[in-house]
């Protein structure tokens, strides 16, 4: 493909991805074509959606203050004395606001799309029998990341209502929340959320081709589950215990559905004998050679040493000689 720009032809073939070979086995340099090809295409899908949420950035906007506004209602109630002021101080910050706005709306947006061009990118590196479950993730990794980004959404308000309670009532305080940075802590939140929620799929994607056993998540399940606590308490931006928790504990219900369908995947596999990599022609192929040049190797190895025998003669230790 080209275009024509003052009788000179600008050529976009560069973007095209390089042809991906049967076996899969490609260069560095083409390997850094596809993540261009593939980054590229990403980045001009978010932006498209960006672009397309820009025509309703009103409405957006009103739906993202939601946490705000359900938060000052509630506190309304339990702190009829507190103050709350959404303000803006800064001459850009409504232009950057707006920039975070359309931003987190289309990233979400386009989720299919760059969720579809990350399992495009590491396919040609997959194993014949784990390219199918590469399916498995493109078509559960797009519904889990929107619903931690939604779980992050709904729990924001308690999270804002936690925070702003431990102001002092009757001193004349008034809460000024920066807008800018409101809507930064909940892009940031909502994010972790749905990245989060993903961890479980791609323990699960492990053990299905055979990395990963179900025994070795039932032998660090109490690890795990601590370490799905640590990592909620360190990876939520807004330091509440309601956040904390509202991650950790459908973090650890994914990961104990993970640990039972991997059981239930490796006794079928153990019923049947199957090996996940045993068809796979490529796998085989590189066995192969691998045995090939082991023999090799060796048969050269038993040629340049000499025998027991060659060893006695030379040293004059042969038995027609002691005798």
């Amino acid at each position: 493909m080209s275009l024509a720009i003052r009788g000179r032809k600008l050529s976009l073939a560069w973007l095209k991805p390089p042809p991906v070979p049967p076996d899969g086995n490609m260069s560095l340099y083409d390997h850094l074509r596809e993540l261009r090809y593939r980054l590229v295409f990403s980045v001009v899908a978010i932006v498209v959606g960006m672009i397309a949420c820009g025509f309703f950035y009103n409405q957006l906007f009103a739906v993202l203050m939601w946490p705000l506004t359900q938060a000052t209602e509630q506190l309304a109630i339990s702190h009829p004395g507190l103050d709350i002021e959404p303000v803006t101080n800064q001459a850009a910050e409504p232009f950057m606001l707006f920039i975070k706005v359309i931003g987190i709306c289309g990233l979400v947006l386009t989720t299919p799309i760059w969720v579809y061009q990350l399992w495009a990118f590491v396919r040609p590196g997959l194993l014949q029998n784990e390219k199918k479950w590469a399916y498995i993730f493109v078509g559960s990794a797009t519904p889990l990341f929107l619903a931690g980004v939604v779980s992050g959404y709904v729990v924001m308000p308690k999270g804002i209502e936690v925070l702003l309670g431990f102001t002092v009532e009757g001193v004349g305080i008034t809460n000024q929340i920066q807008i800018n940075d409101l809507m930064s802590l909940l892009v940031r939140v909502m994010l972790v959320f749905g990245i989060s929620y993903l961890i479980p799929l791609v323990m699960l994607i492990l053990n299905l081709v055979g990395v990963l056993k179900a025994q070795h998540l039932s032998k660090f399940r109490p690890f795990i589950i601590f370490g799905a606590f640590v990592f909620s308490a360190v990876a939520t931006p807004s330091t509440d215990p309601i956040s904390m928790v509202a991650l950790a504990l459908p973090l650890t219900i994914l990961m104990l559905i993970v640990e039972a369908i991997a059981r239930v995947h490796d006794k079928r596999k153990a019923a049947k004998g199957d090996d996940p990599l045993a068809n796979d022609k490529v796998l085989q192929e590189l066995n192969a050679q691998d045995e090939k040049e082991r023999a090799e190797r060796e048969a050269k190895e038993l040629e340049s040493t000499p025998s027991k025998e060659s060893v006695s003669d030379a040293l004059g230790l042969s038995g027609s000689d002691k005798s």
